[in-house]
């Protein structure tokens, strides 16, 4: 979470695409990191980007079985 929050408040854009992921929302997703999925949305992440492994955030989060990030990305 510092890590993330830390690049955002340097300028980090939340929906730059690439890697593995597609997103860092996605990354987040994938592996349940409601926390920073949190930060992100926050920050204005794009929960309808497509790409990566998955090919959303909302994929992702659902694969990981990580019913609290489905229910943040729906909301979002």
């Amino acid at each position: 979470e510092k890590m993330v929050k830390l690049l955002i408040d340097h300028g980090a854009a939340v929906n730059i695409e690439g890697g593995e992921f597609g997103s860092a929302l996605q990354a987040a997703a994938r592996h349940g990191d409601e926390v920073n999925v949190r930060l992100l949305l926050e920050k204005g992440a794009d929960v309808n980007l497509k790409g990566g492994e998955y090919g959303s955030a909302l994929a992702a989060a659902a694969y990981q079985g990580c019913e609290t990030v489905v229910r943040l990305l729906v909301e979002n």
